[in-house]
């Protein structure tokens, strides 16, 4: 038996073998995936999103640490050009 991620669940990684739960708050069942680090980029006033250019200050309530470590995107109807309803980071590099 395979373990499918559901569309509210991100799909499992090393770092979270059995996968995890968006929040509902962020996820309607498709508002969320996970994304390449090279589709979002830091500056002095927060996370960019590439696609879109819109920029997620560090201190926006819609920031959420990323239980796998991994970058996870939930927008507006899950469109690649829609804003940002929550941004899951991992932990900063300095």
């Amino acid at each position: 038996m395979s373990s499918l991620a559901l569309a509210h669940d991100a799909k499992p990684t090393a770092a979270r073998p059995q996968g995890w739960s968006y929040p509902f708050s962020c996820c309607s069942g498709y508002d969320c995936r996970e994304v390449s680090s090279k589709a979002i980029s830091e500056r002095p006033e927060g996370y960019v999103i590439k696609g879109t250019g819109e920029v997620v200050a560090y201190s926006d309530g819609r920031l959420k640490d990323s239980p796998d470590g991994e970058y996870h995107w939930c927008s507006v109807a899950g469109a690649d050009d829609s804003r940002t309803i929550c941004l899951f980071v991992p932990p900063r590099s300095y």
